[in-house]
């Protein structure tokens, strides 16, 4: 416990261990100056360590507008070797209009990167979870064709199946888009600077969400048909997937900077699903073990299902999880030498009926055969404006 000159915290900054009402952890170390982390170096390396990914301190962080203290914090994390935490604060704070020089507090290195790693009910329920539904994946799954040979046909047939997929995808979540809606938001003819209607228009922000991590996904998806490990790179890049979904809202005032701060604080529940996501402190802990699921799992049939499935049960944003479950889904899809598949708004029901069998009964085989029937099923091309 350090003592330190601040204001009080607001209430929700506020922890009560055995009577005393404290800073919370990410409160305090966006409270701290500079000075602390110089005269009580092994201190603030150890609090640091206790942060498990960097929703929990960018909160505070973009709501509060601490550009100078994101630079420290930033800084700080990449000194303890926590370079994942480091990239996301400065990479958040910077999509959300803020410039933030990176700065390191400590006047040393330090002498042991301090990667948390600790077990939870959570990450042995995940681990079981994954290993109970591997083989039924594998036998309702049809086998991976191997790897992609014509990488740059690949990525033309992606580029050209956009706007079907970005209105299928868009459908499913709610959103009221038109082909010529998506098309216009690609061609550039989307501009809220000048037309009031773009600006305000939920749909058309969410269109051109789509379009921005869209192509953060692509460029992932190169990454993998270069070599690069597909689960690897998913848990490198979803974080800028999620940012650039919801950019243009927060540019137009729809949303607050503070929600791109990534993985949700707070409570989530499904309209008309028994299942009910785990908690957001749980969140913490089975994130990077899925990631390490993913990243370890040798048959691409599993990362396909089990990535796209673990992801949406988890639930780990308050908005979103479904579109970037899908581009989870897509990235994986491309590791295994699939094509990028879409999932139709026409089979919504049945998409959402197996979701619930997995996520309710445990049942992974109606969601790894609708997934299946979608890979070799060939989607029409949308038309119209």
């Amino acid at each position: 416990m350090l003592d330190i000159r601040a204001k009080l915290p607001a209430p929700g900054d506020q922890a009560n261990k055995n009577g005393l009402r404290l800073f919370a952890l990410p409160a305090a170390l966006v409270a701290c100056s500079a000075d602390a982390f110089r005269q009580n170096p092994a201190d603030m390396r150890v609090a640091l360590s206790m942060l498990r990914d960097a929703s929990e301190v960018l909160g505070p962080l973009l709501s509060g507008g601490h550009s100078t203290v994101a630079g420290r914090l930033v800084g700080a994390f990449r000194n303890i070797g926590r370079r994942k935490i480091a990239d996301d604060i400065l990479a958040s704070m910077q999509a959300a209009g803020y410039d933030v020089r990176e700065s390191d507090p400590f006047e040393a290195p330090s002498p042991l990167p301090l990667l948390s790693k600790e077990i939870s009910p959570s990450v042995n329920w995940l681990r079981i979870l994954w290993e109970s539904m591997r083989e039924p994946v594998i036998k309702h799954f049809p086998p991976s064709p191997g790897s992609v040979k014509n990488i740059e046909g690949y990525v033309k047939q992606i580029e050209e199946i956009y706007v079907t997929d970005a209105y299928h995808s868009l459908s499913i979540e709610g959103y009221r888009v038109s082909p010529g809606l998506i098309d216009r938001v690609r061609q550039g003819s989307w501009n809220p600077d000048v037309n009031d209607s773009d600006k305000a228009h939920k749909d058309a922000l969410a269109a051109r969400g789509y379009w921005q991590a869209f192509q953060a996904v692509k460029q992932s998806i190169q990454k993998i048909l270069a070599g690069e490990c597909a689960g690897g790179v998913a848990d490198d890049d979803h974080s800028r997937w999620y940012r650039e979904l919801f950019a243009p809202s927060v540019e137009a005032g729809l949303c607050k900077p503070s929600d791109l701060a990534g993985y949700r604080n707070g409570s989530v529940f499904i309209r008309r699903s028994k299942h009910v996501p785990l908690s957001h402190a749980a969140v913490r802990d089975a994130m990077p073990a899925f990631f390490d699921l993913l990243r370890n799992e040798r048959d691409a049939a599993v990362r396909v299902v089990l990535g796209h499935f673990i992801f949406v049960y988890i639930h780990p944003y308050m908005d979103g999880n479904g579109r970037i479950g899908r581009f989870l889904m897509n990235a994986m899809l491309a590791g295994g030498g699939y094509s990028w598949t879409v999932i139709p708004v026409e089979k919504r029901a049945d998409y959402l009926s197996a979701l619930e069998a997995a996520s309710v009964d445990g049942d992974i085989v109606p969601f790894a055969k609708f997934i299946a029937s979608c890979v070799n099923a060939k989607v029409q091309p949308v038309a119209g404006k």
